[in-house]
């Protein structure tokens, strides 16, 4: 397997040193091949995703996996010919009349190693910023989604060749395998443990790596808030997919004095969103299920009250110990604790405690308090009064910092990353730049301004 990857790899090569600039129109036509790929087979996708996780809604599946899709492509189509665009920057005028400018350049090739949660959507989403920057691209989709993986191996080659777009089944092993690959980018979405392991095996390379890896993500709930609608949106975020999502809302911060009113908030948003097992989604596997079954379990056995209206509906666990499992580890369920605090400079602090997640969510209307977040705190995304909302824009950046993640990508941002930025410099015919030239005069240090 080891050869096959490195022949599919430098055939790859071979075809990015024949066209190390594709068009425009290369590249719009990669695109619209990839959303016809994902529109015509619609039926496959979801009957795929369903058999990976047993059961999930077919409408979340529609939003989040093949809209989200479509919507990128649609956007990067549009605005491609202007990212593609060279841009000219000043220049100091001792250089003048010289010119400069920036000019995006392809990489190469892009490997990307996506994840099992949403495994049409985050497969291919670096990869349509990846073709929009003219890149080639080698995908290891999860081997913990086997049904979208193997429609993914089946459905590439009828619209692309192997030189522009390869898909690469297999194991923990072949993953390995792959991001040791010399590729001239690497993106990587899944936990922080194996984010460090891809980090260095790609390290080994000098291969530059953008990692997208989640985190326990707070929403914090202020006074001024409307509880009803801040319980809404945190369990619409918490719901979607069986709280199966990197930027779902891992726990919720919130003044002691209210924290009553917002779990009845919370249960009856959960009733009304959750009603019964139609819309619910299923963990991807025994294991997954059987880890939130036990933490739900030692926040029980340690006297936390729980708030369950279902195996598939998410449960709030009321102000949990913080050496409980259930915060210390990123959840990826179920679980939802809500913690009260004294005041927002507690909740505040809470956060700026732990790493830096990946998304922080804050329900507020006070100016003051919006902005005091955003200077005092770090995550990937600050939100406002939603969840999830934010990873719908395509013109807005997605990414971590610290152990959430490094680098950001979609739409300009994802064409950017997948680019090199090259720095062109123009000469003037007549230029006085042998001014500059030895034997070093007294009068250049006044002109470069150090006299």
């Amino acid at each position: 397997m080891t050869r096959d990857l490195t022949g599919d790899f430098q055939t790859q090569r071979q075809a990015v040193d024949h066209i190390p600039y594709p068009t425009l129109t290369v590249r719009r036509d990669r695109l619209a091949r990839l959303a016809r790929m994902t529109k015509h087979h619609q039926l496959e996708i979801i009957r795929a995703i369903q058999t990976d996780f047993g059961k999930r809604s077919d409408v979340e599946i529609r939003i989040a996996e093949i809209s989200s899709v479509l919507h990128a492509i649609r956007h990067a189509r549009l605005h491609l010919w202007h990212w593609m665009r060279p841009w000219s920057v000043s220049m100091p005028w001792r250089l003048l009349p010289a010119r400069a400018r920036v000019s995006p350049q392809p990489l190469g090739i892009v490997g990307v190693m996506s994840p099992w949660n949403y495994p049409w959507s985050l497969a291919l989403m670096p990869v349509v910023d990846a073709f929009a920057a003219g890149n080639v691209v080698m995908l290891k989709p999860s081997e913990l989604s086997p049904a979208t993986s193997a429609l993914l191996m089946r459905l590439v080659p009828q619209y692309f060749t192997h030189e522009e777009f390869k898909v690469v089944e297999g194991d923990v092993e072949i993953a390995r395998r792959f991001s040791s690959l010399p590729f001239d980018h690497l993106v990587f979405t899944g936990s922080t443990a194996v984010g460090r392991e891809v980090a260095q095996a790609a390290g080994a390379n000098l291969t530059p790596t953008t990692l997208e890896l989640g985190g326990k993500s707070p929403a914090i709930v202020a006074g001024d808030a409307d509880l009803d609608k801040a319980a809404a949106a945190i369990i619409f975020g918490k719901g979607m997919n069986g709280g199966q999502t990197c930027i779902a809302p891992d726990y919720v911060l919130v003044e002691s004095r209210h924290i009553s009113a917002l779990t009845k908030a919370l249960s009856e948003a959960i009733q009304q969103q959750r009603p019964n097992d139609q819309a619910a989604t299923h963990s991807i596997n025994v294991t997954h299920q059987q880890r939130q079954d036990a933490l739900l379990q030692e926040a029980h056995d340690h006297g936390c009250r729980i708030i369950d209206h279902g195996a598939h509906a998410p449960a709030l666990i009321i102000d949990p110990h913080q050496g409980l499992q259930v915060m210390r580890e990123e959840i990826f369920g179920r679980c939802l604790p809500v913690i009260g605090v004294n005041d927002m400079q507690a909740a505040i602090n809470f956060v700026n405690a732990r790493p830096h997640p990946l998304a922080l969510y804050a329900f507020t209307l006070d100016k003051g308090l919006q902005q005091q977040l955003l200077q005092t705190t770090h995550s990937g995304a600050l939100v406002f009064n939603a969840t999830l909302l934010h990873h719908a824009v395509p013109s807005l950046p997605f990414g971590g910092i610290g152990e959430s993640g490094m680098g950001a990508y979609h739409g300009r941002h994802g064409f950017e990353r997948f680019s090199h930025l090259r720095s062109v410099f123009y000469q003037s015919k007549r230029t006085p730049s042998h001014m500059l030239y030895p034997p070093y005069r007294r009068w250049l240090m006044k002109l470069i301004g150090l006299g």
